[in-house]
């Protein structure tokens, strides 16, 4: 109880020093929150750099006819926060063709609190010239119809917040007796609002190229001067504005910074500090963003701090560590809190929080300046340790640590680790392609926490062994062993019953798990995938609450049974089933009823690798037997099949009703002598066939029954075949 006091405490004391430092002040009334100044129309275009292709593609927009059949076309232009959505906005309006192609325009800064009224007063006003004394909605709407009446018009609502949807139906009541083709601008942050707001496409507005965005940067820096009179200054400038990363506010921010000052040794000294990021011109744009976030946001987001500048992460990665943090709402199952968070990060990306990657768009990642921002939120509870030059000093208010990992962390890295007494979460990033090592001093250390909810010790490959002593870690939940060197887990970690994640990804040497991992009542998640575990222990099938299970290894003896598998009723995502040589009879596969698990999209089914003249005649049919009962349900969307040793298919395999089905891999089954009906798939896009040592002609059989009907592999963008010796 000493304990919780004392965090509340500080908790309070750290709220009463973020007042103070933001000038909040006490009313007896709710007062407006942090509020960005009212952009106008207006423009200096002057100031304004590589937004022509921008501007024209919304001029573009603006002279199409309305988009299916729509009397008035909605336009939501997003992107986040000092990206210039604004100004891109005052460009369009102000061009001279707007005002040939429309009879009335108005633009409204609607910021966050989305009052219809107001709005609507503001664009009567715009178009009237006239100050309006009505006091009534519905007294303002019917003005604003007659005047709207047979005109056609823009309107530009820049800075919108609101989502609800009623609200925007309630505003647009009168413009739909404007005439036809007429455009409504809106400008935000929030891919919701646009998704509510629009009838034509987004557009999303992208950051600037490096040269204008220096161009910006110079108009700024470079006061009655230009960049060609310094050349000395030149090299640096540029690196700070590569810094800036394409965001306009960045750019004009940073050149005000160093408006007039052009001596060499004074823009070195700002290059190599931090001072830059914490200008006027970029955190309180981006401080609006945050401040605007539900509590819950909030909280999921200062989180984020512990990510290291370009850190890639995973929407699936990040969630479960909000998960296992509490900071998720309470839900009847640990299935609904994972589906609320992944909403919770949906709404964060939306917020452009999160941007993701183009080339894979499984990861994300955040900007430079929302890394910034996410860090000056956290307060001193959240602390980052980069580098070994540039050591951070662990205080003992630290509730959550990152470790961003050096080849070789030393044990001066985490001297003041002991400080933390109250430590709950320590977090291994990797940034770097090779191998890490780290001083045995962190795992004595970390053993001594006992509040730590999430760990991991993902990739130090020094890691072989961990000790018995890891059960006192009793509010564990989460613990990340990836990449190591481990070869088994003590039994003792079988008595962390708040264990909900265990992730041993790609731990190679890995051969065993303890004994008695059924007792771990609360898992939830458990990625085996890339260990060379033999068989997995007796009782996995008391784990109930298990929702992701990469693999499921059976062996010989003195292991969990097919059966067990069958028990687990919540798996979703992906699950390999290997060893399938030791499964008895097909009775027993029936068991695990994949048909009824329908939240499974991608299987793999792997027997083991053949050993010439090991396999007699009669295990061909009970093989065939054993796949024809681990039929999964038709939402299957990917299927992998290895060293199966049946002479042919069962039914199910390239039978038409998996619709859904992108992806097929088949490899190694060297006593197939014929093909299943494959083409029959009509979502089918890769097929990779290899090691079919059998097979001699590939047939009709191929296509399926029904190619004479409907047009076979109708879907398909690759094919490979691979290693077929006897394929005529």
């Amino acid at each position: 109880m000493e304990s919780k006091l004392e965090d509340v405490l500080e908790r309070l004391e750290s709220l009463v020093k973020q007042k103070e430092i933001l000038g909040l002040k006490e009313y007896c009334r709710g007062e407006k929150a942090f509020q960005r100044p009212p952009a106008t129309s207006l423009v200096d275009e002057s100031g304004v750099y590589g937004r022509d292709n921008e501007k024209e593609a919304i001029m573009k927009l603006l002279c199409l006819e309305n988009a299916n059949g729509n009397q008035l076309d909605v336009i939501p232009i997003v992107g986040m926060g000092g990206v210039g959505k604004t100004t891109l906005a005052q460009l369009v309006y102000n061009d001279k063709r707007v005002d040939e192609w429309f009879d009335i325009k108005a633009w409204v800064c609607v910021s966050e609190e989305f009052d219809a009224f107001r709005v609507t007063k503001t664009i009567l006003e715009e178009i009237t010239s006239i100050c309006d004394s009505s006091q009534n909605l519905n007294q303002l709407q019917l003005k604003l119809k007659e005047k709207l009446l047979g005109k056609k018009f823009l309107f530009v609502l820049d800075d919108v917040w609101n989502e609800k949807y009623v609200d925007w139906e309630e505003l647009r009541s009168p413009f739909c007796f404007g005439a036809k083709n007429s455009k409504i601008v809106v400008t935000t942050r929030n891919e919701s609002v646009a998704s509510i707001m629009r009838t034509v496409p987004t557009y999303y507005l992208n950051i600037l190229s490096d040269e204008d965005c220096w161009e910006l940067f110079a108009k700024h820096a470079f006061v009655d001067t230009s960049p060609s009179m310094h050349p000395n200054l030149s090299a640096t400038g540029e690196a700070m504005v590569k810094r800036c990363r394409g965001l306009p506010l960045a750019a004009k921010a940073l050149g005000g910074l160093l408006r007039c000052n052009l001596d060499v040794d004074e823009w070195n000294k700002i290059s190599t500090s931090n001072l830059w990021d914490i200008t006027d011109g970029i955190l309180p744009a981006l401080r609006l963003s945050y401040y605007y976030l539900p509590s819950h946001l909030k909280r999921c987001f200062a989180y984020c701090s512990l990510f290291p500048k370009d850190y890639e992460f995973k929407k699936e990665e990040l969630v479960r560590l909000w998960m296992a943090e509490d900071l998720l709402l309470n839900f009847k199952s640990k299935e609904e809190m994972e589906e609320q968070g992944k909403e919770y990060f949906k709404d964060l990306a939306s917020r452009s929080f999160f941007h993701q990657l183009s080339l894979d768009k499984s990861c994300f990642v955040m900007h430079d300046l929302i890394s910034d921002l996410a860090k000056s939120v956290a307060g001193e509870f959240f602390c980052r340790l980069e580098g070994c030059d540039n050591l951070c000093e662990i205080n003992q208010k630290a509730r959550h640590l990152s470790n961003v990992q050096e080849n070789y962390d030393v044990r001066k890295k985490f001297e003041t680790l002991p400080k933390a007494k109250g430590l709950r979460t320590f977090l291994s990033l990797k940034s770097l392609p090779w191998h890490s090592y780290v001083t045995n001093k962190v795992m004595h250390d970390l053993l001594l926490k006992s509040r730590l909810r999430v760990l991991s010790l993902a990739k130090y490959c020094n890691i072989n062994e961990i000790p018995k002593e890891i059960s006192k870690l009793k509010h564990l939940r989460s613990l990340d062993l990836s990449g190591s060197s481990i070869k088994s887990l003590p039994n003792s970690l079988s008595t962390l019953y708040n264990l909900q994640m265990l992730t041993l990804f790609r731990c190679s040497n890995l051969v065993e798990l303890p004994k008695d991992m059924g007792r771990l009542i609360n898992m939830y998640y458990l990625n085996i995938r890339g260990t060379m575990l033999a068989r997995m222990p007796k009782g996995m099938g008391k784990l109930k609450d298990l929702r992701t299970l990469t693999d499921f290894v059976l062996g010989k003896q003195n292991g969990s049974s097919i059966e067990e598998l069958g028990k687990l009723k919540h798996l979703h995502g992906q699950l390999a089933i290997s060893g399938l040589k030791n499964v008895a009879c097909a009775r027993d596969a029936k068991s695990v009823n994949l048909k009824d698990k329908m939240n499974l999209k991608e299987l793999e089914f792997r027997w083991k690798k053949h050993t010439y003249g090991s396999e007699v005649l009669g295990q061909f049919e009970a093989d065939k037997e054993v796949l024809q009962q681990l039929e999964p349900h038709t939402n299957l969307e990917h299927l992998v099949i290895g060293f199966y040793r049946g002479t042919r298919f069962p039914e199910w395999v390239g039978h038409s009703s998996f619709l859904n089905v992108v992806s097929v891999h088949l490899r190694g089954c060297k006593f197939c002598h014929s093909m299943p009906p494959l083409g029959q798939l009509s979502s089918l896009k890769s097929l990779s066939i290899s090691g079919f040592s059998a097979v001699v002609n590939v047939g009709d059989e191929f296509y399926g029954s029904g190619h004479a009907l409907t047009k076979p592999f109708g879907s398909l963008e690759n094919l490979r075949f691979e290693d077929m010796p006897e394929w005529e």
